[in-house]
């Protein structure tokens, strides 16, 4: 991510925020307009959007100009149909497409899952957990402030229990736990690490081997933990990494089967329904690109209530 930071002092302050961005990065007035527009402005830390905000004496601009190798400005893709699986007065339940951020970033608002969602209620959406940009399936929203804080509650407490579906490299074992904590990787930036070696935070995964192959592995997880990265890690520290994902270092193609993206579908979510406290079961299809693997394997996807069981205790090298 690129971006230049300033301080309001002697003729910026009292200018607006446009009009000061675009004096101090030497940008047209159009541009500098533009980039608050979008949501690329935070003034005091927080995104401004209001071009024509006067600056106070010491306050900090930052301004993202680029993010994943595009400028804020750069054009957007159309939003993609928002499939939602299961609908009520409190609950909507959507399946996340892979490559669609779940809020928006830093750099931008508006074209994430909760702007395509908050579209569709007509008002804002009540997110309660996020998937990675990359990773497609199930996604639960509040439609009222006390679903929204019911639904956050059962993540929190670890009540929610989810199914997720990968494509990985080969050598899995048939099943197990992989109890390894992580931990930011200093060494590649935006990658986490899955060791005893460094005072990380706990992570917990129990798996399935669902095929094993000489080139390719399908696999059911079920995390117990909700970490950042967690499943990307876990398998990676397995020596098994979700095909297609390059920051992990997972082959674009096994099987003659080409990985066009991280190949992880968060497939089932079991929670408790915030108003009845029955538990609500949603499954979201295996989308294409994943689906191949499933049929190169000749078996079907998981289905119906997420298991239980745990499996042994897996040790990899990565502990210290």
């Amino acid at each position: 991510m690129k971006r230049r930071t300033f301080r309001a002092e002697g003729a910026l302050v009292g200018r607006g925020v446009a009009d000061a961005v675009a004096s101090e990065l030497g940008l047209p007035a159009a541009e500098a307009r533009r980039l608050v527009d979008v949501g690329a402005v935070y003034v005091g830390g927080r995104r401004s959007r209001d071009a024509r905000a006067r600056l106070t004496a010491g306050q900090v601009v930052m301004v993202v100009l680029e993010e994943g190798g595009e400028s804020p400005l750069a054009e957007a893709p159309p939003p993609p149909a928002l499939r939602v699986l299961y609908e009520d007065a409190e609950v909507i339940a959507v399946d996340k497409p892979a490559g669609l951020t779940a809020q928006p970033t830093e750099g931008r608002v508006g074209g994430s899952l909760v702007d395509l969602v908050g579209a569709h209620l007509g008002r804002e959406a009540g997110l309660v957990h996020r998937l990675d940009r990359e990773t497609s399936g199930v996604t639960v929203f509040g439609k009222t402030a006390r679903a929204t804080s019911a639904l956050a509650e059962e993540f929190r407490e670890g009540r929610a229990r989810k199914r997720y579906v990968a494509a990985t490299g080969p050598g899995l074992p048939p099943s197990g736990t992989v109890d390894l904590p992580l931990s930011k990787d200093p060494s590649r930036p935006g990658r986490w690490r899955a060791t005893r070696a460094a005072n990380g935070v706990p992570a917990l995964t129990d798996f399935r081997t669902l095929y094993a192959g000489p080139e390719f592995c399908v696999v059911e997880l079920l995390p117990q933990t909700g970490r950042t990265h967690q499943l990307r890690a876990h398998l990676t520290a397995l020596g098994a990494p979700i095909l297609g994902d390059a920051r992990y270092g997972g082959a674009a193609k096994a099987g003659g089967v080409e990985a066009p993206r991280c190949l992880l579908h968060a497939q089932a979510l079991e929670l408790g329904h915030p108003r009845t406290g029955k538990v609500l079961r949603v499954e979201a299809p295996v989308p294409e690109d994943l689906m191949r693997f499933f049929t190169a394997a000749g078996i079907p996807p998981p289905q119906g209530v997420i298991a239980e069981s745990r499996g042994e205790r897996v040790v990899t090298g990565e502990e210290g």
